[in-house]
């Protein structure tokens, strides 16, 4: 029963469903518990008013749970632009605009001042320059993202880099940056187009996570069955066989009959005897509603 094609299936079925239940069904979890906890942040940040920044930021790091929360922060922009490349906004081809930004305490941050439509997918566009002077202005902390393995360039006259990081900007820039950023909101100083707050929901990440829990239970489950079902249909071929087997057992040699001497009138009997005989073994072989069609001529053969 267990031949090559039924091993390499379990094999194929064990590496699924430990996938299943290692990486994938965790990986689409992982990603619902992260979006559960940002939308309470954001929840939270906009049902409390907007607090300094040295309170929600008292160091150059940033608490997770600060993150998403609004903050005033006065001082003035000091720095060139560096774009943001490859980063759409509403399935739009944009560049981002990240501004440095010296705070009146000494620090100094990254300001996202927000993103422009590019020009035919790749031209950067007309970007209004920042105000100048001290400014105060209402922002979203926002934790750094990984360096992105891609090296930034230098194109149209700007620097462009393809994650907020605010190490690898203030290498670029020559300015001593803190970890985390500004996300600028609406009508704010220096703001170009402001970036949409996400939507609180959660997407189908958690049923996703669920059905592949499911197809890890699921898949060895069936190959258990599609086992027991061969092991049955085996089992009852092998009965059939036995049936078969039993019901044709092989012939016996005939006995002989009494000598022509003993007259005419018991000859007849042992005449009769076969013809009786393959009726019987007909309907063992064939059962009582069908016919043997070779019966007629054996009697024939017989009568002979």
């Amino acid at each position: 029963m267990l031949n090559p094609g039924w091993i390499i299936a379990a094999i194929v079925v064990g590496i699924f469903s430990y996938f299943a239940f290692t990486f994938l069904a965790p990986w689409q979890l992982g990603k619902n518990e992260q979006l559960v906890e940002r939308n309470e942040h954001i929840a939270a940040a906009f049902e409390r008013d907007p607090e300094p920044i040295s309170e929600r930021l008292p160091g150059s790091s940033l608490d997770p749970d600060n993150e998403w929360s609004r903050v005033i922060a006065t001082g003035q922009y000091a720095g060139p632009d560096v774009l943001l490349r490859l980063r759409p906004v509403d399935r739009t081809p944009a560049f981002q605009v990240l501004t440095p930004f010296k705070l009146d305490d000494g620090r100094n941050i990254m300001i996202n001042r927000g993103w422009v439509p590019a020009e035919e997918s790749t031209q950067v566009p007309s970007i209004d320059p920042a105000p100048t002077g001290d400014v105060t202005l209402t922002a979203l902390l926002r934790a750094d993202e990984p360096t992105h393995p891609t090296a930034p360039v230098h194109e149209q006259g700007y620097q462009m880099v393809y994650s907020i990081n605010s190490g690898q900007i203030g290498s670029l820039t020559d300015t001593d940056l803190v970890s985390p950023y500004l996300q600028l909101l609406s009508d704010q100083p220096g703001v170009i187009n402001p970036i949409p707050i996400p939507q609180l929901e959660t997407g189908n990440h958690l049923s996703y996570g669920l059905q592949w829990i499911l197809f890890g239970i699921a898949a060895p489950g069936a190959l258990l069955y599609f086992l027991v079902a061969e092991s049955r249909e085996r089992r009852r071929f092998a009965e059939e066989q036995e049936q078969l087997l039993d019901d044709d057992p092989v012939s016996a040699p005939p006995t002989p009959g009494p000598s022509p001497a003993a007259g005419s009138g018991s000859a007849a009997p042992s005449s009769a005897a076969p013809s009786s005989a393959a009726p019987s073994r007909s309907r063992q072989r064939y059962g009582s509603s069908r016919t043997n069609p070779w019966a007629k001529a054996y009697d024939k053969e017989q009568e002979r």
